[in-house]
This record gives structure tokens, sequence and C-alpha cells, in this order.
């Protein structure tokens, strides 16, 4: 398998899980403005959309769509146990949380990022705010990681997403559970692993 990535972006997700449980990949770089791989070939050409990530995989077909992405990996190797079987009322739950945090918390840093008014970016560290209050409750039975007690893909992404707090000068101290979460995540080996990969990639 292969993933293409943008260092810090969001398929920071999928290449946690993709060695959360252990597989043999490659990695290969994108410019996520020119759109351009580091061997030089035309992304649109690996993912029409342009956007990261996307998982060629051993057959040759290309998935995309990081929820999607991270649910598939999951099942590659159920007993790992970072996503509960399909059919389940637990794999909806775990659905749910992914589609919650892709449509209402990802899409919420977009005026962040795309050089938006003042007001415009007011307003949408305003509407994360609110976001970020819902999943503060959701640490409030003491439970260490989004759907339990287990690490999950859902965790992936949501450690994915807090990391770009930073970035755009949001402090995190106001949601003291959230903020230990994501320290708890981002001491994880293979989490550590991961940016450690990203944070060379971005020098190359």
């Amino acid at each position: 398998m292969k993933l293409y990535f943008a260092p810090g972006a969001c398929s920071l997700s999928p290449h946690i899980v993709l060695r959360e449980l252990g597989f043999d990949f490659e990695m290969e770089k994108v410019d996520a403005r020119a759109k351009k791989t580091a061997a030089g070939g035309d992304y649109y050409e690996i993912n029409p959309k342009g956007q990261v990530p996307a998982l060629k995989l051993d057959s040759g077909d290309v998935l995309t769509e990081g929820p999607a992405i991270v649910q598939y990996l999951a099942d590659q190797k159920p007993e790992a146990g970072l996503a509960p079987k399909n059919g389940t009322l637990a794999r909806a739950r775990l659905q749910e949380t992914l589609n919650f945090l892709t449509s209402e918390v990802h899409k919420g840093f977009g005026p962040l990022f795309a050089g938006g008014s003042d007001e415009a970016k007011k307003a949408a560290v305003e509407n994360l705010g609110r976001k970020f209050g819902y999943l503060e409750k959701q640490f409030a039975d003491g439970r260490d990681y989004l759907m339990g007690k287990d690490f999950s893909v859902a965790d992936a992404y949501l450690f994915t997403l807090l990391n770009w707090t930073g970035f755009v000068g949001i402090d995190m101290k106001q949601w003291d559970k959230l903020a230990a979460y994501h320290a708890r995540v981002g001491a994880r080996p293979k989490v550590q692993e991961a940016l450690a990969a990203e944070t060379k990639a971005r020098a190359t």
C-alpha cells in the first residue's frame, strides 16, 4: 500500500492507523498547493479530488476520504479492535462520531486556513469552541478515548484535528479534559512514530 499525504494535514489520521495496525506501507508526500507528488507526478491522476489522503491498495485501487480509509484499514485487521464489527450498534456509533468530526470539526477549521476576514475567523473560532465543548463532555465519565476505554480510528482523527488548534491560535486550556486526551493520544508510540516521520518529510 501507498499513502499519499501532506505533513500535518488530515492524512495524519490514516497514517497513524497504518502504524497502529502494523501495516507495511509506503508514503509519498504531496504538495497540496501545486498538486504534485514528491516523485513529480500529477496528483490529480491519483485522486481527481486533489485532496489528501489517498491510499493506493496493492490491487491498484485508490481509496480516498479519511473516514473511509481508516475504517477499511481497521476491517483488514479486526483483531486489533480499532473499529467494532460492521452491522453492530457500536460500529454505527463509531460512524456517527467520524461523521461529526468530518462535517462539524474538520470543516469548522476551513475559514481559519482559507484567509477569510477577521469576522469570519472569529465566528469560526466560536463555532469550534461549541464543538469542543461537546467533545469535552464526552470525557466527563472518565473514559480514556472517544469510544470508551480503547483507542479507535476515531481517536486518530480527533487527535489530528486538535493538532491544528496550535496553528490557528486556539488555546485548549479551557477544555482541560480534551487537552489531557490530546496529550494522552499524542504519547502513544505509534502516534509519535507518525509525527516524527511527517516532521522529517516536511524538511525534505
